[in-house]
């Protein structure tokens, strides 16, 4: 079954309600088998793709995880990035800024860490915390020493998507590719996920109470990801809307987004000239003695 990417992109000024946007579609496999084997498939694509970037050595891939907690990030980021070669793949989580972090730009951390050429970068939360739950929680911004913070709030959250736009605007026209997944989680599904880390003695280290104490702030999360979906969905960095109920449905539809994103790069491997193929032919002279 394909499956039609173009469903789940947030278009560039497009009014964003997430209400309207499900958590759960139909699944795009009809059996496990089949899920095993369609994620199989765009492994090995992935994998091909991965080859050829690495050897054109002309663009980098970004791929921005975001979600409420339970939403399956790093369940999505293991299994669709499985047959990547780990020297071409590199992941980064970011928690809460370090006290040596808190006396740079709220950029400075996470820009240390993009993807080379020839690379794909994985941040599993990133810069867009900073008008996510910097949003939710205003107080975190008081530790960030921000001159004026105190007098105007919007000035603030505009401003900063105005410096994510201009960033990722100026990656893209240097060679990064920027891929944006919300992971879009439903609070009935959340709490299902919750009580079964709780029933499952491997998994409490994945449950804490300000997980819970979180969940209060729900409506406010989802505001403060519609304004961002808002402005900062663009055609060199699109976000795209994951429906992330059902697991195997969120890892399909991310590695399908993933596979057309590089596919659409059209990229080759390099092409021997005279000169190159001259040296070549001496290469195997040596070899063949």
């Amino acid at each position: 079954m394909k499956i039609n990417c173009k469903e789940f992109r947030v278009r560039e000024r497009d009014k964003v309600d997430l209400g309207t946007w499900p958590t759960r579609v139909d699944p795009v496999y009809k059996s496990k088998e089949q899920y095993q084997k369609v994620l199989e498939h765009h492994v090995a694509q992935l994998s091909l793709q991965q080859q050829l970037l690495y050897a054109s050595n002309r663009y980098a891939l970004l791929l921005i995880f975001q979600a409420m907690d339970a939403a399956g990030k790093d369940g999505a980021i293991r299994h669709v990035m499985s047959g990547v070669n780990p020297q071409g793949c590199q992941v980064f989580s970011f928690k809460h800024p370090s006290p040596a972090e808190l006396q740079h730009d709220f950029l400075w951390r996470t820009t240390r860490d993009l993807p080379e050429r020839g690379r794909i970068g994985i941040f599993n939360r990133s810069y867009y915390e900073e008008v996510l739950i910097a949003r939710v929680h205003p107080e975190i911004l008081l530790g960030e020493g921000i001159p004026g913070i105190a007098r105007d709030h919007v000035a603030i959250w505009r401003d900063r998507y105005r410096s994510i736009v201009d960033l990722e605007k100026h990656l893209h026209a240097n060679g990064t590719r920027i891929v944006k997944f919300f992971l879009h989680l439903s609070e009935e599904e959340q709490r299902k996920r919750f009580l079964a880390r709780i029933d499952a003695p491997d998994k409490n280290w994945k449950i804490s109470a300000a997980d819970i104490e979180e969940r209060k702030f729900w409506k406010r999360y989802m505001k403060a990801y519609e304004q961002c979906l808002d402005a900062t969905s663009t055609a060199e960095a699109p976000w795209y809307v994951v429906p992330a109920d059902d697991k195997e449905n969120t890892r399909l539809i991310v590695s399908q987004i993933v596979v057309d994103t590089l596919e659409a790069l059209k990229m080759t491997y390099p092409r021997s000239g005279a000169e190159r193929r001259r040296e070549l032919q001496a290469i195997r002279r040596r070899l063949v003695r």
